[in-house]
């Protein structure tokens, strides 16, 4: 069986864990298996070289950027190839592009194009042990370092996993797998033995921090298994993503996710015509910004109302959009004092009064629902930020996910 395995900043964030991930590989190795390690830089150090850069530069060139960042992923890759080497293993590490990541020509948030595998092809059938340095590769054109931007290892380990063929892909990190929801939030969170893709992806992007969802996207694209498992307690068996009907037993709820990272903004007494929601819109994505929930209710004195979320990265940014939106509304608000509490699994597709149970959990709790946003798998929910915690475990004990 060939694994792809793939170790991020805290899992190599000393030489004490970067011997720990020396050793779970062995344990691996001596079962037999073929190992791709894909590494991320020991923790602090990517953060560390952007403080030496902007001692000289605020706005560096890109490619300079993807030249000294791409440097901390090299060093680990190096240090746990030696460390192996010293224990009779024999083991290569490699760069990004000795690998053959080949990318776009955006640089500090490159796209994978292609992987040429024969390099790691070459060294598994030699018996090696290959150590790619993740998070980087090389552009088509100009052939000059590139990153891969924020989650570029988990995206580098799934890439290769699917341009190889690997039989699986195990993401470590620093905790032992999925979770119905935050255990340190719900203490009686059970880990889940298996996720679909869809449901991982509505839970990344609800605020699990566990896997990004590009790679988690790329993962069911390419049709590659992921593992996401603990360097800690690697004898602990992690949660499988996998397709959807590779899984059983489908629960109508898998998960409650919480995300505090949102700013609710309210347009009152907008000139209802045609297109002034568009207009509004267009410029908040013209400047980037996120728009997620959005409610429109219609007055009966010709103006509408507009409540809307986006981001807290994005507030000061939105504000200044905006701006030029005030002659068209009596009044704009902000309340940064909010959160979204979501649901999600693909067993609400077959499954009624899914949303009710939901709102008369929150309801028994007293807890008022400001915004409503539903898709195939997912429901969320805007509240008041001090009843975030209370949410969740109202959710989490309403569908029974601690049994």
């Amino acid at each position: 069986m060939l694994k792809v395995l793939k170790f991020g900043g805290t899992s190599v964030g000393t030489l004490e864990r970067i011997q720990n991930v020396a050793n779970i590989i062995k344990k691996i190795k001596d079962e037999g298996h073929d190992v791709i390690a894909v590494v991320s830089a020991m923790s602090g150090e990517t953060n560390k070289l952007i403080e030496y850069a902007e001692s000289f530069s605020k706005e560096a060139n890109p490619a300079e950027m993807d030249m000294l960042l791409s440097s901390g992923e090299r060093v680990t890759s190096a240090l746990l190839s030696i460390a192996l080497n010293e224990q009779g293993y024999k083991t290569t590490s490699m760069s990004g592009r000795e690998a053959g990541i080949i990318t776009d020509e955006a640089h500090t948030k490159a796209r994978i194009e292609d992987i040429d595998t024969t390099n790691l092809k070459n060294a598994i059938s030699e018996g090696k042990t290959v150590i790619v340095a993740g998070f980087q590769g090389v552009t088509i054109n100009t052939n000059r370092v590139s990153t891969l931007g924020r989650g570029g290892s988990d995206l580098s380990a799934v890439a290769i996993a699917g341009a190889i063929q690997a039989d699986i892909c195990e993401i470590y990190t620093d905790v032992d797998g999925i979770y119905t929801t935050d255990p340190r939030i719900e203490p009686k969170a059970k880990k889940l033995e298996k996720i679909s893709y869809d449901e991982m992806l509505e839970l990344a992007s609800l605020g699990a921090k566990v896997l990004q969802n590009r790679s988690v996207e790329m993962a069911k694209k390419l049709n590659v298994n992921l593992v996401s498992r603990s360097s800690f307690t690697p004898e602990v068996e992690g949660t499988l993503i996998t397709k959807e009907e590779n899984i059983m037993e489908k629960p109508v709820v898998s998960g409650i996710a919480l995300d505090r990272n949102q700013i609710r903004v309210g347009m009152y007494g907008v000139t209802d015509k045609p297109g002034i929601a568009a207009s509004i819109f267009t410029s908040l994505a013209d400047a980037d910004i996120n728009v997620d929930m959005i409610v429109q209710t219609r007055g009966l004195d010709g103006t509408t109302d507009l409540d809307f979320t986006i981001p807290t990265t994005d507030f000061t940014l939105c504000k200044s959009v905006m701006e030029k939106f005030k002659s068209q509304s009596k009044n704009i608000d902000y309340n940064e004092n909010i959160c979204k509490v979501s649901i999600v699994g693909v067993g609400m597709k077959s499954h009624t009064g899914v949303a009710s149970k939901a709102f008369s959990a929150l309801a028994t709790e007293n807890i008022n629902i400001r915004i409503i946003s539903t898709s195939e798998i997912k429901i969320s929910m805007i509240i008041e930020e001090k009843y975030a915690e209370l949410a969740v475990r109202a959710l989490h004990e309403a569908y029974n996910l601690d049994k």
